[in-house]
């Protein structure tokens, strides 16, 4: 079960981080005159999407589009809210804004693994569900 949901939450992760670290990384390259907050609320959205599109995706091959899209709705949207929100937070914490630098994707992706894992395990445990 602990395999099963770090291979769960890792998926999660790889859907989230190219919305949110696209967004971030878009705003940085852009000089636009945008505040910090509005960035990184756009980027967890933006990581919330993709990663529904990704997993949707992913789902394709065990069922229909419709199940597919509930699915990863239904079953890992609060570890994918819990994964962009602390991805941000130490975003903002390590920068002081929203910037992604090579050096602090690692930092960033681990604490987003590390923050949603216990969740997808407890949701795998108890209930028998997850989201691939």
């Amino acid at each position: 079960m602990i395999i099963r949901s770090a291979y769960n939450t890792f998926w999660c992760l790889i859907g989230c981080s190219i919305g949110d670290f696209g967004t971030i990384y878009f705003f940085q390259i852009n000089d636009f005159q945008t505040p910090t907050l509005i960035i990184m609320i756009i980027a967890i959205i933006n990581g919330l999407i993709t990663s529904i599109i990704f997993e949707t995706i992913t789902l394709l091959n065990q069922m229909r589009l419709k199940e597919a899209f509930k699915t990863a709705l239904g079953m890992s949207f609060i570890s994918m809210l819990v994964m962009e929100i602390t991805m941000n937070i130490c975003d903002w914490f390590i920068t002081g804004g929203a910037y992604i630098y090579w050096e602090i994707i690692p930092i960033l992706l681990i604490t987003g693994f590390l923050a949603a894992w216990p969740y997808n395990y407890w949701m795998l445990k108890k209930y028998n569900k997850e989201c691939h």
